[in-house]
């Protein structure tokens, strides 16, 4: 029989069977190292959504600098808008 996670998932004899000699061989280091890749798996979604806006900054200072060359001021303002909603 498949014992049910906290998470609501099924886990087989072979899932929990490989987690009993995991806690054999690392013990409460185990618990650790679980919780670091946690952290880390957070800190990774944090470094993805900063990249998401740093790209959109860019597209923001290239769609500005041709307006801004040609002292298109409507482009200027739209370009600004667009950002601004995205904020």
């Amino acid at each position: 029989m498949a014992e049910v996670t906290s998470g609501g998932e099924r886990r087989g004899f072979k899932d929990r069977a490989v987690e009993r000699v995991a806690r054999a061989v690392a013990g409460d280091r185990l618990d650790e190292l679980q919780s670091r890749l946690e952290e880390l798996s957070a800190e990774v979604q944090e470094c993805r959504q900063l990249n998401i806006r740093l790209a959109e900054v860019t597209d923001l200072v290239e769609q500005l600098l041709l307006p801004m060359a040609a002292q298109d001021q409507e482009k200027i303002a739209a370009a600004v808008e667009k950002y601004t909603r995205t904020l």
